[in-house]
């Protein structure tokens, strides 16, 4: 199944026509490095086989394929993602591991046309993005069954991650802030930080039983100094500092690295930049 992203949307259009190349570049990163906070989850669940699942905002369908094979052959796992460049990665592992249980469409979860026929909603990292979290959260819960599950995964408050916190205190201290005209991805990685406002957005999407557990972990953000710098600089609070500041930006590029490397250093281990990270995983249900 593939659906095309719908062109008009100014967030879609902003991931696939300036974010998408950016990501793949440092995929490994976003994807594994990452990774520390939807392992956690996937390691301790237990999902009973023939288990419908669908993966919000599942990027290159990691996470999804490690449902597909949790569920068994008798479930099924539909990711989606606004960027079909992103899921062709994931429609060739599935092929590369056998898996006939997941598919995969390219489309904006806020209307995609879901039927109820759900047993779990799952999202690493996808919820802070959406234009309209409320509309978002309720088309979800239209794909649930009654009873069914959502558990979804978002950064807590950037104080509380360095790995983005520390950079962009760095690039602040030689370029301006982004204007109120600055395009964006959306309401950005930490605007589903506070646990008040997201469970009132729930509530009123109309969930029940919500649940915070946080998460803390190293995270891996390059595989050297200058890999973990150019990531910094191409995505993320810094990197929107850094895009939005442009030719001023370019001038004072050689000096905002050598601050950059000077405040990573320390973080250098084995070869890569490893740095604290926290996260909130948030379950709730549709009522029965």
């Amino acid at each position: 199944m593939t659906l095309a992203a719908d062109p008009q949307t100014e967030f879609v259009a902003f991931w696939n026509d300036t974010l998408a190349a950016k990501f793949e570049r440092y995929r490994d990163i976003l994807m594994n490095g990452l990774s520390h906070h939807s392992e956690v989850w996937l390691n301790e669940v237990q999902i009973a086989a023939g288990t419908r699942i669908v993966d919000v905002g599942c990027g290159w369908g990691d996470t999804a394929l490690a449902l597909a094979h949790k569920t068994g052959p008798t479930g099924h796992v539909l990711g989606i993602d606004c960027v079909d460049q992103f899921l062709r990665k994931g429609r060739a592992d599935a092929v590369a591991q056998g898996l006939r249980n997941v598919c995969f469409a390219a489309a904006d979860v806020q209307t995609y046309p879901f039927d109820a026929s759900f047993d779990l909603c799952f999202s690493r990292f996808g919820m802070m993005f959406f234009e309209n979290p409320v509309a978002a959260l309720r088309n979800v819960r239209g794909a649930l069954k009654p009873g069914g599950d959502l558990v979804f995964i978002v950064w807590r408050d950037i104080a509380e991650n360095p790995w983005v916190g520390l950079p962009k205190a760095v690039v602040q201290k030689f370029l301006p802030p982004p204007g109120d005209d600055a395009r964006t991805c959306g309401p950005g990685p930490f605007s589903m930080a506070n646990p008040e406002v997201v469970r009132s957005q729930l509530q009123i999407a109309g969930y029940e039983d919500i649940r915070f557990n946080a998460t803390d972990g190293p995270v891996i953000v390059g595989d050297s100094i200058r890999n973990a710098i150019d990531f910094q600089l191409a995505i993320g609070p810094a990197g929107e500092v850094f895009r939005e500041a442009d030719a001023l930006a370019e001038k004072r590029r050689d000096e905002i690295e050598a601050a950059l490397c000077d405040a990573l250093a320390p973080y250098l281990q084995d070869g890569h930049v490893v740095m604290p990270s926290a996260s909130w995983r948030i379950s709730a249900r549709k009522p029965a």
